[in-house]
This record gives C-alpha cells, structure tokens and sequence, in this order.
C-alpha cells in the first residue's frame, strides 16, 4: 500500500480526529458516533440531501440552515451540530462521507475490533458466521467485524483478509497454483 495520502484522507482524517476527541472529552462518544451513523444513513439513501451538501455552489447560509433543521430533526449533540457547521465554514463539508466513515473506524478501533473481509463460495448461515468470527476473534486477541460476501466464482472454500493478513483456501485459488505451476514446468 502505498504512504502517500491524498489531500481528501489526510483531511479527513484530521477532521474525524478532532470531532473523536471533542466526542470523547465531552463523554458522548456512544451518542455521537450514533448521530454519526443516522447521518450517514440519511445521506446514503437520499440523493438529493448528498446532492445538497456537497454541493460547492450553495451558500453558506443555507447549508448552515439545512444542518440546524436535520440537527433539531434528528436530535443531534451540539458538538456534532457544531462540527458540521464548523465543516461548512471552513468549505469541507464536501469530505462529509470521508470524514464520517474514518470517524467511526476511529470508534470501531476504540473497542478494539477489526475489520476483516471473508469471501465464501456458497452462502453461510449466522450460525457458521458467529462460529468463525467468535474463533478468530479468540486467537487474534480481538473482536472480529467480517464484511461478508458470497462469491460463486471462488467454486470452493473461503477467502479471509484481516488488514494484510490473507488465507485464500478456495478451489480457484488452488487452480492457479497449479495452472501456474504447469506454466513453470
């Protein structure tokens, strides 16, 4: 991976830091990063609210107008009313999304857990998804959080990333390394 960020990460990241210590110092972390999640969601589903906010030719006045209402709307803390309008002043509320999303990793990352992707062959049951998160998260000393998807293509088994860690023990993986194996012969 590469260390060089883009100027909107390294944005972000400052921003998601500095609203995490605000929420943190003021002890409304839980709440906040619930407000976080609403936003977000609101956001996610509507286009013409993200239309809206990211829109860098609307007034200022107005988009401070629009938070105030959803704010009151959605009962948001004063601190994360006050943050957004803070990103509308200084003309970032366009890394909205950005900054929310690193916000709660730093969250996620607080209760210790990790982000893992496992990728199956057929469809897992909870029971089999609770299994191995419960397994993992017991030898890696933390709580396992699986983005999960189903893969037909992989033919067999299961592909599991956590951070840089990767165990790819389907059937088309082993194909390869013998495809590959066959070309080096």
């Amino acid at each position: 991976m590469s260390t060089n960020k883009s100027f909107s990460s390294e944005t972000s990241e400052r921003y998601s830091r500095a609203l995490f210590e605000v929420a943190k110092e003021a002890n409304e972390l839980n709440k906040v990063e619930s407000e976080v999640r609403s936003f977000q969601s609101l956001f996610n589903s509507n286009f013409e609210i993200k239309n809206f906010i990211q829109n860098p030719t609307q007034p200022i006045e107005t988009q401070n107008s629009f938070i105030n209402l959803i704010s009151d709307k959605l009962n948001f803390s004063k601190n994360l009313k006050n943050f957004f309008l803070l990103l509308i002043e200084k003309r970032r509320i366009f890394f909205v999304k950005k900054i929310s999303e690193s916000f709660l990793k730093l969250c996620s990352k607080k209760r210790g857990e990790v982000k893992a992707s496992l990728v199956s062959s057929k469809e897992l049951s909870t029971t089999e998804l609770d299994k191995i998160s419960k397994d993992l998260s017991q030898s890696m000393g933390s709580t396992i959080i699986f983005d999960y998807k189903v893969d037909k293509e992989l033919i067999g088994g299961l592909k599991l990333q956590v951070g840089s860690f990767m165990i790819d023990t389907s059937v088309k993986n082993k194909l390869k390394k013998y495809e590959q194996a066959m070309l080096e012969s």
